[in-house]
């Protein structure tokens, strides 16, 4: 006596029922769609500095103070741009002046400049309320 035939088990066909499949499907594209946030893009975004037309930066306010020590005809001067300045007086008057200090200033020397010319044009720029003073030694090669 035989319990199974084979010839019943190859003729059944396997199938999937979809339908149920479908309704998870549905489920999850509801699910996402109802809980996902809608940003702006980033270039939609109001920018937080907005530059006005008007608006212009003159070329000082973009500098920093740059004092350089200058041997000119045997005598040390202190040079800032294209002006030569040779006494202490006068460099606390243009520091004094200097619209962009904001940046700090620069002391730029050599090393045969004398000390004492360098130590007075960081003072200069410590009395001109410079918040921050760089000396710069320039080496010969």
């Amino acid at each position: 006596m035989k319990l199974s035939s084979r010839k019943r088990a190859q003729k059944r066909q396997i199938t999937l029922e979809m339908t149920s499949m479908i309704d998870v499907v549905f489920l999850l594209l509801i699910f996402f769609i109802v809980t996902a946030s809608f940003t702006k893009t980033e270039r939609d975004l109001n920018t937080v500095t907005k530059v006005s037309e008007k608006a212009t930066a003159a070329q000082t306010d973009l500098e920093p103070a740059v004092i350089v020590l200058a041997n000119v005809d045997g005598e040390w001067v202190y040079q800032i741009g294209s002006n030569n300045l040779s006494t202490f007086a006068e460099l606390q008057e243009v520091l004094d002046k200097f619209p962009n200090k904001s940046d700090g200033a620069y002391v730029r020397a050599p090393d045969a400049a004398p000390y004492g010319k360098a130590a007075a044009a960081i003072q200069a720029c410590k009395n001109a309320d410079f918040p921050g003073v760089s000396y710069v030694p320039v080496v010969a090669m």
